[in-house]
């Protein structure tokens, strides 16, 4: 039998021997599970409490209330290597946060996308940050750094992991001098050029890109022809990327760089102060330059979409919508409709709205 084209194939029956032996998994974990809650109950953080906390975490680090107990134990251990020293001395808790921060290293190549696990571990490095010295602390989100470094180039689309690149970048930020941290921003937005010409898919590059321009450009106190500078610099990098105009994520951005000359949002943008001229100057350009991508991708969405929001952006600009353009959204609409039939009424809505 077939359903949906996929052949049905009949699961292999498990011995009584396996069956015996995923119960006694099951009875295992429930144990272990049992185990752990006690302790933490009574409050034994011992380092046999965290052993075990480890152990389940190995076997299901989704399990966030696991988590928290691991941070009682951590925090625990903490107390007690403060209050049993003899003289002032922080290396104990920086073997100890070492060697958590170690124990995490194999969860995360197995679980990247496992919030509980990133955000455990920023804790930990936060409380580097309050519990030892500066070179020490700073030293771990150095290291932190060239981790996510890593796991970005094994996969370059884990949002996770460019979220928590930014939260390290910031840290590092506050925790340097001035002047070293004044190029990181600069050194970031290059990474994010150079992950975006490995793989053009990668949206989650894109959007740290947004992230760092206006960042960027207010720590270097821009003047009104950088900003516009830069404009040109990411229109002709968003050109050069829609070569494949079947990629949504590169029109996420071209969608975005398009506040840059809408009269609502231009003033939050990386180039707030465009007259009207040159909005409109750089709106009509741009409709031409989608055209000619239309030219051999008639059969792609985005094209059109991109065509009708320009052309509608001409119109807020102007104060009104004329004629030629009012009949040439409604011919784009028209194929919208035969290429996106799931999304019939929204474009019928948006018909009326002309």
């Amino acid at each position: 039998m077939a359903s949906h084209g996929v052949r049905r194939f009949k699961p292999v029956e498990k011995t009584p021997e396996e069956r015996q032996q995923e119960l006694q998994k099951i009875e295992d974990y429930r144990s272990l599970e049992r185990q752990v809650s006690e302790k933490v109950a009574n409050h034994d953080y011992a380092t046999d409490t965290l052993k075990k906390i480890s152990d389940l975490l190995n076997r299901n680090p989704e399990y966030y209330t696991i988590w928290n107990y691991r941070r009682q134990a951590m925090r625990h251990q903490f107390s007690e290597i403060k209050d049993g020293a003899e003289k002032v001395t922080t290396q104990p808790i920086l073997e100890l946060i070492k060697n958590d921060l170690i124990f995490l290293i194999p969860l995360l190549r197995s679980f990247p996308k496992c919030y509980w696990i990133w955000n455990y571990r920023l804790w930990l490095l936060d409380e580097a940050r309050q519990l030892l010295p500066l070179t020490d602390a700073l030293q771990l989100w150095q290291e932190e750094f060239a981790l996510v470094g890593k796991m970005l180039t094994l996969d370059g689309r884990n949002f996770h992991g460019w979220g928590y690149r930014r939260l390290v970048v910031e840290t590092l930020k506050r925790l340097q001098s001035p002047e070293d941290a004044m190029g990181m921003t600069q050194k970031e937005f290059e990474y994010a050029k150079k992950m975006i010409g490995a793989n053009l898919s990668n949206f989650s590059a894109w959007h740290y890109r947004t992230k760092l321009i206006q960042r960027l450009l207010d720590e270097q106190a821009a003047t009104d022809n950088e900003r516009r500078a830069m404009l040109d610099d990411e229109l002709s990098l968003i050109h050069q990327a829609l070569i494949d105009p079947y990629d949504q994520s590169v029109w996420f951005y071209h969608q975005n760089l398009l506040c840059v000359f809408d009269p609502d949002t231009a003033r939050r943008t990386m180039a707030p102060n465009l007259t009207t001229s040159e909005r409109l100057q750089y709106l009509r350009q741009e409709i031409e330059n989608i055209q000619e991508i239309l030219d051999g991708a008639e059969d792609c969405k985005y094209i059109y979409q991109a065509l009708i929001e320009t052309t509608v952006l001409v119109s807020k600009v102007t104060g009104s919508l004329s004629p030629e353009d009012r009949d040439q959204i409604l011919s784009w609409l028209s194929e919208l409709k035969q290429l996106d039939p799931l999304r019939q009424q929204r474009w019928a809505d948006f018909e009326r709205t002309l």
